[in-house]
């Protein structure tokens, strides 16, 4: 049997609680309209202030996004894909072990550890043990991260998998462990790419993050007509996943002349946070036109500031991923846009990625250096399919 071992914020989580989790279903055959009863997943996002757009990173084009481009009920159960199943490659060895580093405890790896644990399960149908550690902790923090690589160092694991908190900071790191001969890959919602000097091995997730950020302000500027005042609410500064996200936001409100960002706050992924900023932007800018929502909190945080406030109805709000309360709102027209991303497949190719790397395989032999994991735009017609699939929730 496949063993692993997860921590909280406080590094008390039992392995009962951990067994408990494993019992949520976890359906595959989404099309039977059934339920995965876990955990949802959003990557924060953040905003660096004002410049100029770097490099040739295309825009979306804006007629992809005009007010009409709702997504339906079968394009709403594509977002995520439950339905995997394990490659035609035979592992050379009959256990592994894995160290899975990520940048927070939250409900969005909580998704990512779903589809790990599904591969896992497989590959032991094969007669293969997974073992695991994945583990996190209570906020960012590129130190924390830098004190759990050094700590694992020497223990002996197959491969060392990483989700950068900060770039700068984690890649001599990561680069001093390859040099001692460490397999180290990233994963999930971050990477620090070669192109950022990262000897790192290969890479799984979103890959897209600018472009993701840009598509959900050009449906919010759409929606908008292009003209009015909008604030944007981020995640943890430094965040490679953040900044690329907020930057693709920053530079679609540039284009448009009659647009203007109002105020940009961090609320370091926290419902809470992020309802106290909302609620204090509403109150300083009464002609405010929208708010572009980068993590998964933040729209949460942001709609309910909104409805207290008695502002559903002028108010435009797009965000990230598919927290259930912001598909609620999603589906009663508070929230206009959900960008959601697909955890489950990045926990499930992760796995499978890292078996390849323990084996001495290299990027282009049986697998890509990037692996890209999708995001789907959810408007108002696909909200009660994501809710019936993700939650077993009918309306």
């Amino acid at each position: 049997m496949f063993r692993k071992m997860l921590e909280d914020t406080d590094g008390d989580r039992t392995r009962e609680k951990v067994r408990k989790q494993s019992q949520r279903a976890v359906i595959r055959n989404v099309s039977l309209g059934t339920a995965l009863a876990g955990a949802v997943c959003i990557s924060a996002v953040g905003f660096t202030g004002c410049g100029s757009r770097p490099g040739d990173k295309p825009l979306p084009a804006a007629e992809e996004w005009s007010a009409d481009s709702y997504m339906g009920e079968e394009e709403a159960l594509e977002a995520v894909d439950f339905d995997h199943e394990l490659d035609g490659y035979e592992p050379q060895k009959k256990e592994y072990n894995f160290y899975l580093t990520y940048k927070m405890v939250h409900p969005w790896w909580d998704a990512v550890a779903l589809g790990i644990e599904d591969a896992a399960k497989q590959y032991e149908h094969k007669g293969i043990i997974i073992n695991y550690e994945y583990l996190a902790p209570g906020g960012v923090s590129a130190q924390d991260q830098i004190q759990r690589l050094s700590e694992v160092s020497g223990r002996g694991f197959d491969v060392i998998g990483v989700d950068v908190a900060d770039v700068d900071i984690v890649t001599p790191v990561i680069n001093g462990l390859i040099e001692d001969g460490q397999k180290v890959m990233t994963f999930s919602s971050s990477d620090a790419s070669r192109e950022d000097g990262c000897a790192r091995i290969a890479y799984v997730g979103n890959t897209h993050n600018y472009e993701d950020g840009a598509s959900l302000a050009e449906a919010l500027c759409k929606k908008l007509g292009g003209c009015g005042k909008v604030a944007v609410l981020v995640g943890t500064k430094e965040a490679p996943c953040h900044e690329d996200r907020a930057l693709g936001v920053r530079d679609v409100i540039a284009k448009y002349p009659d647009m203007e960002i109002a105020e940009i706050v961090y609320d370091e992924d926290d419902v809470d946070k992020a309802y106290e900023f909302a609620g204090e932007i509403l109150k300083k800018h009464k002609d405010l036109a929208g708010f572009v929502c980068c993590n998964m909190s933040n729209p949460v945080g942001t709609a309910r500031a909104v409805i207290e406030a008695g502002r559903e109805d002028d108010i435009v709000i797009v965000g990230m991923d598919h927290d259930q309360e912001a598909l609620r709102y999603l589906r009663d027209g508070i929230i206009y846009a959900l960008g959601v991303q697909d955890c489950y497949s990045i926990g499930f190719d992760t796995v499978q990625v890292a078996i390849k790397i323990a084996d001495g395989l290299l990027p282009g032999e049986a697998y890509s250096e990037k692996t890209e994991e999708m995001t789907t735009i959810i408007y108002r017609d696909g909200a009660a399919s994501m809710l019936q699939m993700l939650y077993g929730e009918i309306n």
